[in-house]
């Protein structure tokens, strides 16, 4: 994966078009045996710095904020695949809805939720620090509570957080001190 560093001359470069997702190889041989979850994160850190080559003007990583994050979220919206109806809609939280309506496709907040995560750990793994990651801005955070808040109502579907299965409580022997028997024949 490109480090910060590499991002920033990626970024600046000049070249104009439409985004799409380009691949660098890391060139390293465990690329052949990542995970899905590491495959994607790669995927998602390349459109995303081909998104800041093509950002007017272009954007250095280094630059980056939280405003460019949600820039670049609301610009991912166009590529959705989920009905999300306006409160004028009759079928507004309706989460099977009868028939078709002229309410927007965007991206499913999950979704969302998913891609930050990705983005805020590659981020770090690419020597951003912690503190100046842009995915984890409270702005950031704030957007995508209200976009589940808003699919939410929308689609009449309750987005709870998913409890944590927690192991059952381990039994800690209890030291009981065994007195031996006396020895036979003792009074």
């Amino acid at each position: 994966m490109d480090s910060i560093g590499e991002m920033d001359i990626f970024s600046n470069s000049q070249n104009g078009g439409t985004l799409t997702n380009v691949s660098h190889n890391s060139g390293t041989s465990s690329s052949s045996t990542s995970s899905r979850y590491e495959n994607q994160k790669r995927r998602d850190w390349n459109t995303f710095g081909q998104y800041l080559k093509n950002h007017r003007p272009p954007l250095a990583l280094s630059r980056c904020s939280g405003a460019h994050v949600l820039e670049f979220l609301r610009y991912l919206d166009q590529f959705g695949k989920t009905k999300v109806h306006t409160p004028i809609c009759p079928f507004y939280g309706h989460p099977n809805p009868p028939a078709p309506c002229p309410c927007p496709l965007r991206q499913a907040w999950g979704s969302l939720d998913a891609l930050i995560g990705r983005l805020r750990a590659a981020f770090e793994e690419n020597g951003g620090k912690p503190e100046a990651n842009p995915f984890g801005a409270r702005a950031v955070r704030l957007y995508l509570r209200e976009v589940r808040d808003l699919q939410s109502k929308a689609r009449g579907i309750s987005y709870e957080k998913k409890k944590r299965k927690r192991p059952p409580p381990q039994q800690i022997p209890s030291l009981q001190l065994q007195v031996p028997p006396p020895p036979p024949g003792a009074s």
